[in-house]
C-alpha cells in the first residue's frame, strides 16, 4: 500500500511540534502519574487531543483531517511517548481505521466516516487478533456469513487497543474460512458497537496503562453489506497488511521516544546524584552507560525516519519499517533498564517517572508483530532486494 502523498510546510510543522511539545508539558507530564497509576481513562487529555487534531492526523484535508506525513507524524509520537507512551495508542490505533477506510474504501465510506473520525467524534481502532491469533492473521476464526443486505458475525477479538472507550473498529473477519490460500478469503469491516458486539473483559497489564486494552465478542452481530470496506470481500489481508507498515513506523516512534525519555531522565538524575564527592555522570562506568545509551536513542530516530520518509514517497517499506520498529523497540528496552540502573534504588520507586517507562518498554517489542518476526521480515525483503541474478 503507498503513502500518502502528504507534505507540510517546514514552519507550519515546527510551530505544530512546539504546540505539541507545550502541550505534553503543561498537560501531560503533570498528570500522567495520577492517571497511570490508577489505571485511569485520561477522558481530560482525550478531550484535549481531539482539540489538537490528533485524532485526524493523517487524515486527508479533504476529509477535515490535518493530512500530516508519517515522517511529522512520527515526531509527534516521539515526543508523547518520551514522557507518556500510552496516549500515543489513543489516536494511533484509530488512525489505522482511519487508513484503511481512506486507502481502501469507497467515497461514500470515506465521505460518511473520515470527518466523523478525524474530528474525533467517533473513535475507535483496528480489530485483528484472536486468541489463537496474533502474528499469524490468516489463523482468525471471526465469520461473517452473508445474510440478504447484510452479514453475520461470530468471533471474539482480543488485546484490542480502545476496546472498552472505542465506538468504531476495522474488523478482519473470515468471509470465507473455507478459502486456499488462506488470506483469499479475509475481509475488513467497519464496525460499530450495536446489538450482538460486546465487550468482554478488560486485560490487566504491566504498563501501558490508562489505555483500555479488552475482548470484543460478537454473537450474531449483523453489518449492513455496505460497511465491507471496498465493498469487495477477499482482500482483508491485503489491505490490513500494508496498513501495519504505518502501524510499524508508530511503535518504532514510540520506541524512540521511550529511548529518548530515559536517556533525558538518566543524563538530568546523573548530573544530581553524587557519590564519593562528584556527580556519578563524572564516574567512567556511568559515562558508558550515558554514551550507549545516546548512541541507540539516535539510531533509532533516524531508523525510524528513514522509513517514515520512505511510507511518505510513496514506496513499499516493510523493510524499512520493520527495522525501526526491531531496532526502536529494543533501544527502548535497554534504555530503560540501564537509566534505571543508572537512578539505583530510586529507579524501583514508583515516584520517579522511569519507572513508567520501564513498564511501557516491553510492549513495543511486541505489538505490531514480535521482534522475532520483524527479523524474518527483514531477512526475507533484504534476500528480495539484493537476489542474485
Amino acid at each position: 500500500m503507498n503513502g500518502p502523498a502528504n507534505t507540510i510546510d517546514k514552519a507550519d510543522e515546527a510551530q505544530l511540534l512546539a504546540t505539541i511539545d507545550r502541550w505534553v508539558e503543561r498537560e501531560v507530564a503533570p498528570r500522567v502519574k495520577e492517571f497511570d497509576h490508577a489505571d485511569r481513562w485520561p477522558a481530560e487529555l482525550v478531550e484535549q487531543m481531539k482539540e489538537l487534531g490528533l485524532f485526524g492526523a493523517t487524515v486527508s484535508p479533504d476529509y477535515g483531517g490535518l493530512g500530516l506525513p508519517a515522517r511529522t507524524y512520527a515526531e509527534i509520537v516521539m515526543r508523547v511517548s518520551s514522557v507518556w507512551m500510552a496516549l500515543t495508542g489513543i489516536f494511533n490505533s484509530h488512525l489505522m481505521l482511519a487508513l484503511a477506510i481512506e486507502k481502501f474504501g469507497t467515497e461514500p465510506q470515506k465521505r460518511h466516516w473520515l470527518p466523523r473520525l478525524a474530528s474525533g467524534e467517533v473513535r475507535g481502532g483496528l480489530a485483528l487478533t484472536e486468541p489463537d491469533a496474533g502474528t499469524d492473521l490468516q489463523a482468525i476464526r471471526l465469520t461473517a456469513r452473508r445474510d440478504g443486505d447484510h452479514y453475520v458475525l461470530n468471533g471474539t477479538k482480543t488485546w484490542i487497543s480502545n476496546g472498552i472507550e472505542g465506538s468504531c473498529f476495522a474488523l478482519l473477519v473470515k468471509t470465507n474460512p473455507q478459502a486456499q490460500p488462506r488470506h483469499s478469503g479475509m475481509s475488513l469491516f467497519i464496525a460499530p458497537k450495536g446489538p450482538g458486539f460486546r465487550v468482554g473483559r478488560k486485560l490487566e497489564k504491566l504498563g501501558y496503562k490508562s489505555i483500555d486494552s479488552a475482548e470484543l465478542i460478537f454473537e450474531d452481530y449483523r453489518l449492513p453489506a455496505d460497511h465491507l470496506i471496498g465493498e469487495v470481500e477477499g482482500r482483508g489481508f491485503t489491505q490490513v497488511a500494508g496498513g501495519l507498515e504505518l502501524g510499524r513506523i508508530n511503535v518504532a516512534a514510540r520506541g524512540v521516544g521511550i529511548a529518548e525519555g530515559a536517556l533525558r531522565l538518566a543524563t538530568s538524575y546523573s548530573q544530581i546524584r553524587k557519590t564519593f564527592g562528584k556527580p556519578i555522570c563524572e564516574h567512567q562506568a556511568i559515562q558508558l552507560k550515558l554514551g550507549e545509551m545516546a548512541t541507540r536513542a539516535r539510531a533509532a530516530r533516524l531508523l525510524t525516519l528513514d522509513a517514515a520518509d520512505a511510507f511518505d514517497r510513496g514506496e513499499r517499506c516493510d523493510l524499512e519499517a520493520g527495522m525501526a520498529k526491531y531496532f526502536s523497540s529494543e533501544a527502548a528496552l535497554e534504555n530503560s533498564i540501564e537509566s534505571m540502573r543508572i537512578h539505583g534504588a530510586y529507579g524501583y520507586s514508583k515516584e520517579y517517572d522511569i519507572e513508567r517507562l520501564y513498564r511501557d518498554a516491553p510492549l513495543t517489542c511486541i505489538g505490531e508483530g514480535t521482534n522475532e518476526m520483524q527479523r524474518i521480515i527483514i531477512a526475507r525483503q533484504w534476500i528480495k532486494r539484493n537476489a542474485v541474478l
